[in-house]
């Protein structure tokens, strides 16, 4: 079976942190998003994976080149204009086989167990499948209504709690039977949620619906792209770690941390990175890789992303501070908030 990644998205629900970077290379646990979707990928036996790409492109490619790093085979599609996500899907297509494929929208983290999504494909002869999770707050996703054999028979978008049919919230991890392109436009911008999927259930074509129990998040708001970092460091999602473990988290090849450094909680440290003396660290804590965190700072709470330096006595919470930001002498009490990349506070 072979696999797509959207991973053409801008992320302006992340902005500022993606006016220099695109989404699917935002770090989590000091490791691009994206690189968490292959390998679960990879995990669940699909090595051959083809993507869409738009927004700093490069970036994207030159980091996994053809995939040889990661043991998979990649294949890269620049799209000059965004045409949906089932558009997406379609400038795609001569990278599928004439069988099955998985779609995965590139913000997710997640340990889903995709071989159950498509067993369920399998097993309800579905011709599309949205893999589902139960969500607490219904307004900020589009939720699906199951008939009795857990085929989908209706959406709701975003409803007010209230008047909310279901709480299974679509994932953005879809299973497809090939002559799902009989029924995208062949041009112009053709959506998933609104377009596609209401179509195909109006019509009365099997469109399954396969609860996930595993851990999901979609990392593209700044809060939730905070949590998903927490939640990584606190085993909630199997997702690998980079680092050697430490009594206090992870510690990069390279990097030092000063016995003198209050730990009070859990810290990752990324490679090549320096943190000095009688630094304190509350609550969940992510370091990149070659930063420098100068004596007396205070972190707490918070992602520093690579080549960052936070100077002597500054005091951050609840933030996430850009690539190659500063954070100068001092500066106390930086609260809640999200730098953009090369920002000198």
């Amino acid at each position: 079976m072979k696999a797509i990644v959207l991973a053409a998205g801008v992320g302006s629900r992340l902005d500022p942190l993606t006016t220099q970077i695109p989404k699917p290379m935002v770090p989590v646990a000091n490791t691009p998003v994206l690189e968490h979707i292959l390998n679960l990928l990879k995990r669940h036996g699909i090595s051959e994976v083809a993507l869409n790409l738009h927004y700093l492109p490069a970036q994207v490619s030159d980091y996994f080149g053809d995939g040889s790093r990661l043991g998979m085979s990649l294949h890269f599609e620049l799209e000059e204009t965004l045409s949906g996500d089932a558009g997406g899907v379609r400038a795609l297509r001569q990278y599928l086989d004439d069988d099955t494929f998985l779609v995965l929208m590139g913000d997710l983290l997640t340990d889903a167990d995709l071989g159950a999504v498509v067993a369920a494909h399998k097993r309800l002869g579905a011709l599309a499948t949205i893999a589902l999770k139960r969500v607490e707050d219904v307004s900020q996703f589009g939720v699906a209504l199951l008939d009795g054999r857990g085929l989908i028979k209706g959406f709701q978008e975003k409803p007010d709690p209230d008047q909310a049919l279901s709480n299974l919230a679509s994932t953005g991890i879809y299973v497809f039977e090939p002559e799902i392109f009989q029924h995208i436009p062949a041009s112009g911008v053709y959506g998933f949620g609104r377009q596609l999927f209401p179509s195909l259930v109006e019509r009365g074509l099997p469109v399954g619906g396969a609860e996930i129990a595993q851990y999901w998040s979609d990392v593209g708001t700044i809060r939730q792209y905070r949590l998903s970092n927490f939640d990584a460091l606190e085993g909630r999602v199997a997702v690998p770690l980079p680092g050697d473990r430490t009594q206090w988290g992870w510690l990069g090849a390279g990097s030092t941390v000063a016995d003198s450094c209050r730990v009070e909680g859990l810290l990752m440290v990324g490679r090549g990175t320096r943190i000095a003396g009688r630094v304190r660290i509350r609550g969940r804590v992510i370091v990149g890789d070659n930063c420098f965190v100068d004596e007396d700072a205070e972190l707490e709470d918070s992602v520093v992303w690579s080549e960052a330096s936070v100077q002597r006595g500054a005091s951050i919470k609840d933030s996430v501070i850009g690539r190659n930001c500063v954070v100068k002498n001092g500066s106390r009490h930086v609260a809640k908030a999200t730098v953009a990349p090369k920002v000198l506070i």
